[in-house]
């Protein structure tokens, strides 16, 4: 049976990594973009991720340009946003594809693993999907849930 650590992704720097490197932690998966009017949340999961990081939360960000091209720039470029405007510390990946024939096999098996308003579908950027240290999906969060919002839940699944 295929889980969450089946899984690789390239980090925003090019480098290949293993979801089995966050086995035991709850992650926190989103779909993310530079130039959205949900990219304000990106201070909100970075509070997430400083409260609860050092208790075992991980905050995955994925940026996406399927929406609008909303995600116009290079990785290099993306890291240079985050960094700056938001001071971005939790883990980004290379631009990937969360609809569609290309779709990246983690965000495949995401949204097998909970539909959504749209079915499998992906409506937006900053969906969100919440993954237990057992590496279940636990939930799935439509882009106008904001992160501090699901603090209760991050907090539930952490005391497990």
């Amino acid at each position: 049976m295929t889980d969450i650590y089946d899984f690789t992704a390239r980090a925003i720097d090019g480098t290949e990594v293993a979801l089995a490197d966050y086995r035991g932690r709850v992650l926190l998966i989103v779909n993310t973009a530079s130039k959205c009017g949900f990219t304000p949340q990106y201070a909100g999961l970075e509070s997430l991720n400083r409260k609860f990081g050092p208790q075992g939360l991980t905050i995955l960000g994925f940026p996406c340009d399927q929406f609008a091209h909303q995600e116009p720039g290079d990785e290099a470029e993306i890291q240079n946003f985050c960094t700056l405007k938001y001071d971005v510390t939790f883990p980004l990946f290379a631009k990937v594809e969360v609809n569609g024939a290309h779709t990246h096999p983690l965000w495949a098996f995401l949204k097998k693993e909970k539909t959504g308003l749209l079915g499998g579908a992906i409506k937006w950027n900053f969906t969100k999907f919440l993954v237990g240290r057992d590496g279940r999906v636990e939930g799935r969060f439509p882009p106008t849930t904001t992160p501090d919002s699901l603090a209760p839940q991050v907090e539930k699944l952490l005391a497990v």
